[in-house]
Protein backbone atom coordinates (compact mmCIF):
# COMPACT_ATOMS: atom_id res chain seq x y z
CA UNK A 1 0.00 0.00 0.00
CA UNK A 2 3.20 2.08 0.77
CA UNK A 3 4.30 1.92 -2.73
CA UNK A 4 1.12 3.09 -3.74
CA UNK A 5 0.30 6.01 -1.96
CA UNK A 6 3.70 7.39 -2.12
CA UNK A 7 3.67 6.65 -5.96
CA UNK A 8 0.76 8.27 -6.52
CA UNK A 9 1.77 11.58 -4.90
CA UNK A 10 4.70 11.68 -6.59
CA UNK A 11 2.66 11.48 -9.60
CA UNK A 12 0.52 14.25 -8.63
CA UNK A 13 -2.17 12.33 -7.87
CA UNK A 14 -3.02 11.82 -4.19
CA UNK A 15 -5.55 9.09 -3.54
CA UNK A 16 -8.08 8.59 -0.89
CA UNK A 17 -8.55 5.48 1.42
CA UNK A 18 -11.35 4.74 -0.50
CA UNK A 19 -9.79 4.92 -3.69
CA UNK A 20 -6.38 2.85 -2.67
CA UNK A 21 -9.31 0.39 -1.42
CA UNK A 22 -10.86 -0.13 -4.65
CA UNK A 23 -7.31 0.07 -6.66
CA UNK A 24 -6.44 -2.99 -4.67
CA UNK A 25 -9.74 -4.82 -4.80
CA UNK A 26 -9.16 -4.42 -8.64
CA UNK A 27 -5.94 -6.06 -8.86
CA UNK A 28 -7.04 -8.79 -6.66
CA UNK A 29 -9.88 -9.71 -9.38
CA UNK A 30 -7.46 -8.77 -11.36
CA UNK A 31 -5.23 -11.96 -10.31
CA UNK A 32 -8.14 -14.19 -9.99
CA UNK A 33 -9.36 -13.76 -13.18
CA UNK A 34 -5.84 -14.18 -14.50
CA UNK A 35 -5.88 -17.78 -13.20
CA UNK A 36 -8.73 -18.68 -16.14
CA UNK A 37 -8.28 -15.84 -18.88
CA UNK A 38 -5.13 -14.45 -20.26
CA UNK A 39 -5.18 -10.61 -18.60
CA UNK A 40 -1.19 -10.01 -17.70
CA UNK A 41 1.57 -11.47 -17.67
CA UNK A 42 2.73 -9.48 -15.19
CA UNK A 43 1.93 -10.75 -11.50
CA UNK A 44 4.31 -10.04 -8.93
CA UNK A 45 2.94 -7.19 -6.40
CA UNK A 46 5.48 -4.52 -6.78
CA UNK A 47 5.55 -4.93 -10.17
CA UNK A 48 1.79 -4.53 -10.67
CA UNK A 49 1.53 -1.45 -8.65
CA UNK A 50 4.81 0.17 -10.67
CA UNK A 51 3.99 -0.91 -14.00
CA UNK A 52 0.01 -1.08 -13.80
CA UNK A 53 -1.56 1.37 -11.57
CA UNK A 54 1.33 4.39 -11.38
CA UNK A 55 1.87 3.39 -14.87
CA UNK A 56 -1.75 4.09 -15.83
CA UNK A 57 -2.45 7.17 -13.11
CA UNK A 58 0.59 9.09 -15.22
CA UNK A 59 -1.47 9.69 -17.95
CA UNK A 60 -3.61 12.10 -15.48
CA UNK A 61 -0.99 14.66 -16.02
CA UNK A 62 -1.45 14.86 -19.94
CA UNK A 63 -5.31 16.25 -19.29
CA UNK A 64 -7.15 18.40 -16.57
CA UNK A 65 -10.32 16.01 -15.25
CA UNK A 66 -13.19 18.12 -14.98
CA UNK A 67 -17.08 17.01 -14.47
CA UNK A 68 -18.35 15.76 -17.35
CA UNK A 69 -15.27 15.26 -19.58
CA UNK A 70 -15.54 11.92 -21.32
CA UNK A 71 -12.66 9.49 -22.16
CA UNK A 72 -12.27 6.24 -24.23
CA UNK A 73 -9.45 4.30 -24.00
CA UNK A 74 -8.66 2.09 -27.01
CA UNK A 75 -7.87 -2.12 -26.79
CA UNK A 76 -8.47 -1.52 -22.98
CA UNK A 77 -7.23 -5.24 -22.60
CA UNK A 78 -7.23 -5.89 -18.41
CA UNK A 79 -8.46 -1.92 -17.90
CA UNK A 80 -5.36 -0.12 -18.18
CA UNK A 81 -5.09 2.79 -17.84
CA UNK A 82 -8.84 3.45 -18.24
CA UNK A 83 -9.67 1.57 -14.70
CA UNK A 84 -7.37 3.51 -12.56
CA UNK A 85 -8.07 6.37 -14.50
CA UNK A 86 -11.28 6.38 -13.36
CA UNK A 87 -11.12 5.50 -10.04
CA UNK A 88 -8.81 8.63 -9.22
CA UNK A 89 -11.14 11.03 -11.20
CA UNK A 90 -14.21 10.11 -10.05
CA UNK A 91 -16.18 13.17 -12.15
CA UNK A 92 -15.29 11.85 -15.60
CA UNK A 93 -16.98 9.79 -17.95
CA UNK A 94 -15.04 6.63 -19.59
CA UNK A 95 -15.61 4.10 -22.52
CA UNK A 96 -13.39 1.32 -22.87
CA UNK A 97 -13.27 -0.50 -26.18
CA UNK A 98 -12.19 -4.27 -25.87
CA UNK A 99 -12.38 -6.90 -28.78
CA UNK A 100 -12.23 -10.05 -26.88
CA UNK A 101 -15.42 -11.02 -25.46
CA UNK A 102 -13.95 -12.66 -22.38
CA UNK A 103 -11.72 -9.75 -21.54
CA UNK A 104 -14.80 -7.06 -22.08
CA UNK A 105 -16.52 -9.34 -19.84
CA UNK A 106 -13.80 -9.00 -16.71
CA UNK A 107 -13.97 -4.99 -17.61
CA UNK A 108 -17.71 -4.94 -16.91
CA UNK A 109 -17.54 -7.20 -13.96
CA UNK A 110 -14.96 -4.48 -12.55
CA UNK A 111 -17.23 -2.15 -13.50
CA UNK A 112 -19.98 -3.44 -11.46
CA UNK A 113 -17.89 -4.91 -8.63
CA UNK A 114 -16.49 -1.41 -8.04
CA UNK A 115 -20.01 0.57 -8.66
CA UNK A 116 -18.08 3.00 -11.26
CA UNK A 117 -21.10 4.83 -13.19
CA UNK A 118 -20.91 6.88 -16.31
CA UNK A 119 -18.86 3.62 -17.58
CA UNK A 120 -18.97 1.58 -20.29
CA UNK A 121 -17.52 -1.13 -22.36
CA UNK A 122 -17.86 -2.02 -26.08
CA UNK A 123 -16.47 -5.20 -27.21
CA UNK A 124 -15.75 -4.25 -30.87
CA UNK A 125 -12.42 -3.53 -32.42
CA UNK A 126 -11.70 0.26 -32.88
CA UNK A 127 -12.31 0.43 -36.18
CA UNK A 128 -15.90 -1.16 -35.81
CA UNK A 129 -16.86 1.31 -33.06
CA UNK A 130 -20.49 2.88 -34.43
CA UNK A 131 -20.30 5.85 -36.21
CA UNK A 132 -22.33 7.74 -33.29
CA UNK A 133 -19.24 7.71 -30.93
CA UNK A 134 -17.26 9.89 -33.34
CA UNK A 135 -16.60 13.52 -32.62
CA UNK A 136 -18.12 13.14 -28.90
CA UNK A 137 -14.81 12.38 -26.71
CA UNK A 138 -12.47 15.17 -24.74
CA UNK A 139 -9.70 12.56 -24.20
CA UNK A 140 -8.84 9.55 -25.79
CA UNK A 141 -6.19 7.33 -24.41
CA UNK A 142 -4.16 3.94 -25.89
CA UNK A 143 -1.98 1.20 -24.23
CA UNK A 144 -2.24 -1.63 -26.67
CA UNK A 145 -1.45 -0.19 -30.13
CA UNK A 146 2.06 -1.32 -31.54
CA UNK A 147 3.12 2.61 -32.60
CA UNK A 148 1.63 6.08 -32.05
CA UNK A 149 1.23 6.38 -35.82
CA UNK A 150 -1.32 3.64 -35.56
CA UNK A 151 -3.05 5.10 -32.41
CA UNK A 152 -2.86 8.55 -34.00
CA UNK A 153 -5.06 6.92 -37.35
CA UNK A 154 -7.37 4.73 -35.13
CA UNK A 155 -8.10 7.62 -32.36
CA UNK A 156 -9.16 10.46 -34.22
CA UNK A 157 -12.40 10.15 -34.93
CA UNK A 158 -13.82 9.71 -31.84
CA UNK A 159 -12.32 13.55 -30.59
CA UNK A 160 -13.83 16.58 -30.46
CA UNK A 161 -12.40 19.36 -32.34
CA UNK A 162 -9.84 20.21 -29.63
CA UNK A 163 -10.12 17.07 -27.78
CA UNK A 164 -6.44 15.48 -26.65
CA UNK A 165 -4.78 11.85 -27.09
CA UNK A 166 -2.55 11.07 -24.61
CA UNK A 167 0.10 8.12 -24.88
CA UNK A 168 2.70 6.80 -23.33
CA UNK A 169 5.85 5.28 -24.63
CA UNK A 170 9.31 4.65 -23.46
CA UNK A 171 12.20 7.29 -24.28
CA UNK A 172 13.48 6.23 -27.37
CA UNK A 173 10.08 6.38 -29.61
CA UNK A 174 9.38 9.32 -31.95
CA UNK A 175 7.30 10.84 -33.93
CA UNK A 176 7.05 13.41 -36.36
CA UNK A 177 4.54 16.88 -36.71
CA UNK A 178 4.09 15.97 -40.21
CA UNK A 179 3.37 12.47 -39.09
CA UNK A 180 0.63 13.59 -36.37
CA UNK A 181 -0.49 16.31 -39.19
CA UNK A 182 -1.30 13.87 -41.53
CA UNK A 183 -3.64 11.90 -38.94
CA UNK A 184 -5.46 15.17 -38.08
CA UNK A 185 -3.36 16.15 -34.91
CA UNK A 186 -0.70 18.62 -33.81
CA UNK A 187 1.92 17.74 -30.86
CA UNK A 188 0.56 20.01 -28.13
CA UNK A 189 3.46 18.93 -25.67
CA UNK A 190 5.26 16.16 -23.95
CA UNK A 191 5.81 14.96 -21.00
CA UNK A 192 9.65 13.15 -18.99
CA UNK A 193 9.04 11.10 -15.98
CA UNK A 194 10.15 7.98 -14.48
CA UNK A 195 7.65 6.05 -12.74
CA UNK A 196 7.49 5.62 -9.07
CA UNK A 197 10.17 3.67 -7.31
CA UNK A 198 11.53 2.46 -10.54
CA UNK A 199 14.02 3.35 -12.89
CA UNK A 200 11.80 3.45 -15.72
CA UNK A 201 11.57 6.35 -17.78
CA UNK A 202 8.31 7.14 -19.57
CA UNK A 203 7.43 9.82 -22.11
CA UNK A 204 3.61 11.11 -22.41
CA UNK A 205 2.93 12.80 -25.73
CA UNK A 206 -0.31 14.94 -25.64
CA UNK A 207 -1.68 15.08 -28.70
CA UNK A 208 -4.16 17.87 -30.31
CA UNK A 209 -7.02 17.16 -32.43
CA UNK A 210 -6.60 20.18 -35.19
CA UNK A 211 -10.36 21.78 -35.87
CA UNK A 212 -10.47 20.43 -39.41
CA UNK A 213 -9.29 17.08 -38.96
CA UNK A 214 -8.96 14.92 -41.62
CA UNK A 215 -10.07 12.06 -39.99
CA UNK A 216 -13.64 14.15 -40.36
Amino acid sequence: MDLLVSGSKELGVPLTREQIEDLFLYVAELKKWNRKINLTAITNDRDVVIKHLLDSLSYIQGFAPAPGLRLLDMGSGAGFPAIPIRIACPEIAITMVESVKKKASFLRHILRTLQLRDSEVLDARTGEVPANYENTYSVVTARAFADMTSALAAGMRFLKPGGQMVLSRGPEEMIEDREASSAGAEIERTIRLRLPHSNYDRVLWVFRKQALSKSL
